[in-house]
């Protein structure tokens, strides 16, 4: 795409929708066109549509003024963008826009959705064999709906082809900025994501779960202080004979007893601690690796290398060029005085779903 073409983006509106899964992109979008067109024409130009046009009333009572679908007849359109949110525990898909994406996906580069605007997609006939995520708690929902999607559960965001699909709420901007990475390149990217103050970029490939934050919402109480020395000790020996000693159990007792209670392995939650923790440090400081590794439990550099491959296929040297190491370096360099956890809002990336 030429540096300073411009790309008209529609983002679909609806009653009961989101009001981050709609604003998040719309921001991230305005932004990169106030910081980043300088005196050329900008960078996108947006439009949020409904059916009718109008108010419309957000899950949050606030209400966004639209244009009417009508008025974009014979206009070209290059990325559409389906925000999510319902009314109670269902999702559903105004007929309108479901006839209206049919028509026009055909048309468009790309196609994307925010959380449960997958359900919108699919609807329309876009995602049948395609690969999708969407927000983790409406995963079975959308599965059962709509069997011929390939839903992977566990990703921020996921593109296949010209179709992009985001996890729940904030991760519509991680998908925005993604979005502006290939239209106009890393550098506005990132500019972009300094402004917002939001990492600069979590991987589509991150987890939408923190293993703590996972573990706490089922562990209760049993295992909790446990799982906080955990954290606390990665670099020490984990194996289920050490937990269980820690837990004042038997090691069987132990491993049967957190299985049943967390519907997974001690060795699971170990891991996934560990590789946390390893990207948090890719991300937050210049240690190097063979260090990092030590202090995550990984033993060399050899060994994370292979554990970031298996996992998310790629290697910490690559991970963390692409995350919010360089954004915080970008950022010091510029004079602009946010810190690593400043930028992520004070979390793990894996956290912010």
């Amino acid at each position: 795409m030429p540096a300073q073409a411009t790309c008209r983006v529609v983002i679909l509106a609806h009653e009961h929708m989101n009001l981050l899964d709609l604003t998040g992109p719309v921001q991230a979008l305005a932004t990169a066109s106030r910081r980043c067109s300088g005196n050329g024409p900008p960078l996108y130009e947006i439009t949020v549509a409904s059916a009718e046009g109008g108010l419309v009333t957000t899950s949050s009572g606030l209400q966004v003024m639209t244009t009417p679908l009508s008025a974009l007849d014979g206009v070209a359109i290059d990325t559409i963008i389906a925000p999510g949110g319902c009314q109670g525990q269902e999702y559903f898909s105004p007929p309108p826009l479901i006839a209206w994406v049919r028509e026009r996906a055909p048309t468009v580069r790309r196609l994307c959705s925010v959380c449960t605007g997958a359900f919108l997609l699919a609807a329309a006939g876009q995602l049948d064999g395609r690969r999708v995520t969407t927000h983790w708690e409406w995963v079975e929902r959308l599965a059962a709906l709509h069997p011929a999607v390939h839903i992977d559960a566990d990703r921020i965001y996921i593109q296949d082809g010209s179709l992009w699909t985001s996890a729940g709420v904030t991760a519509g901007i991680d998908l925005t900025l993604a979005l502006i990475e290939e239209d106009y390149g890393h550098k506005v990217a990132m500019e972009t994501a300094r402004q917002l103050v939001v990492f600069m970029k979590r991987a589509g490939g991150q987890s939408q779960f923190s293993t703590p934050l996972t573990a706490q919402a089922q562990e209760g109480d049993l295992f909790g202080e446990l799982h906080a020395w955990m954290a606390d000790n990665l670099g020490a020996d984990l194996r289920v004979e050490r937990l269980a000693e820690r837990a004042g159990m038997a090691p069987r007792t132990f491993a049967r007893s957190y299985a049943q209670k967390l519907g997974r392995t001690p060795a699971t939650t170990v891991a996934s601690m560990r590789i946390e923790a390893a990207c948090r440090l890719l991300e937050e400081t210049d240690q190097p690796l063979k260090r990092i590794a030590a202090a995550t439990g990984h033993g060399d550099e050899q060994n994370l290398r292979r554990v970031f491959l298996r996992r998310l296929a790629l290697s910490p040297s690559q991970y963390r060029q692409r995350h919010a190491a360089r954004t915080a370096r970008a950022g010091a360099s510029a004079g602009v005085g946010v810190s690593p956890n400043d930028a992520a809002g004070g979390r793990s990336p894996a956290t912010r779903a």
